[in-house]
């Protein structure tokens, strides 16, 4: 196996890293995981992430309002 054999290999595996981190990156975004595991980090570098991560957690937890709850415009 030449140089091109080894840089493919090498090309290969590196494309099926960063798909592995995109299915990962959907898989925690579809449910919902990522607050939990990254939150600590966040409220270290980014005080003000706490505040902000309850009240996004709130608002989920509330839901959207239905189109007949709505005041009239």
């Amino acid at each position: 196996m030449g140089e091109i054999g080894t840089l493919a290999i090498l090309v290969g595996g590196f494309g099926v890293t960063l798909a592995g981190f995109a299915w990962f990156a959907a898989y925690v975004r579809r449910r919902g995981l990522g607050g939990g595991v990254l939150g600590p980090v966040d409220e270290i570098y980014r005080p003000t992430a706490h505040h902000v991560r309850f009240e996004i957690q709130a608002e989920a937890e509330r839901g959207q309002p239905s189109p007949e709850a709505a005041p009239p415009q």
